[in-house]
């Protein structure tokens, strides 16, 4: 859920790795019918990316190929799209809904949705299960301004957990951003923090959109407007206590979704904005 996209300004950044912008190659334009994109997972096998949309737009996901084609629209019988921000899946390609953006920090029907594979070649399928969540630090709803740290807008799923990343929105932003987890298993129930990380200090370009992690699981990406923040050489799921670099994509655009094609290479879309964006691109890491 999105209430204003600011105009970029530029920033020096305390870690940075720079990386050529011809490095972030244009692979195709997302449908039409598909403005409001706010996360993406990938199919290898078939070649197929599957997203979905935000807030005020249908409780649907779609497949589309490789062509930048929509293929398939999947409509979930038994799930609302109160604020649909990412989309994942396991290593079994079921598939999960996160619906948890809480712009204003007053949401109590925070949740996730499971969607099995065989649901997948249907035109109207039915979640698996749901499971429902709360931040355990979180007692006011909302919070004063500046404590707003509880909208979320990335996660993956890994090893039978889901990981959370904030979206701080935060009055004086300085770039904090909480680790969360959640045991994939239907019900209630409270997120554990793991940890917290910071980015920079400037909105625009360090607040984070999106999250994946690598297939064989030594890589965690997150997502702002015109960088990822890359986390390597962590120890079991305290993916912030690696090493932390930032890489600079050096196109700035309303960057909504991101996910590993393979252990080296990322996947990015953005939404149409003003005549920018609206595309899917592909990024190497090095």
């Amino acid at each position: 859920m999105k209430k204003s996209f600011l105009v970029a300004t530029s920033i020096a950044l305390l870690a940075c790795q720079q990386q050529s912008n011809t490095d972030l190659k244009e692979l195709y334009s997302l449908p039409k019918k598909l403005k409001e994109v706010s996360g993406i997972t990938y199919f290898p096998e078939n070649k197929l990316l599957y997203t979905l949309e935000d807030s005020g737009n249908k409780n649907a996901i779609y497949a589309i190929n490789s062509d930048g084609k929509l293929a398939k629209t999947i409509t979930i019988s038994n799930a609302t799209n109160v604020d649909w921000e990412d989309i994942t899946k396991d290593k079994k390609d079921n598939i999960y809904i996160g619906d948890f953006g809480n712009n204003d920090n007053e949401r109590k029907d925070l949740c996730i949705y499971k969607v099995a594979k065989n649901q997948l070649n249907k035109d109207l399928a039915s979640a698996e299960y749901k499971i429902s969540f709360s931040y355990p630090e979180q007692t006011e709803f909302p919070p004063r301004k500046k404590e707003l740290f509880y909208d979320v807008e990335g996660f993956f799923e890994h090893e039978n957990y889901f990981y959370l990343f904030t979206k701080n929105r935060s009055k004086n932003f300085d770039g904090t951003a909480i680790i969360y987890k959640i045991k994939n298993v239907p019900g209630t129930q409270k997120a554990v923090k793991i940890g917290e990380f910071k980015t920079c200090n400037n909105y625009n370009h360090c607040v984070l959109t999106s999250a994946t992690i690598s297939p064989d699981g030594k890589k965690v990406v997150l997502l702002s407007h015109d960088k990822i923040v890359l986390f390597k050489d962590y120890k079991g799921d305290l993916f912030h206590k690696g090493t932390q670099t930032e890489i600079k994509l050096n196109n700035f655009s309303q960057k909504e979704a991101i996910v590993f094609k393979d252990n080296n290479t990322l996947l990015i879309a953005d939404e149409k904005t003003n005549k920018v964006g609206g595309k899917v691109y592909e990024f190497k890491l090095k």
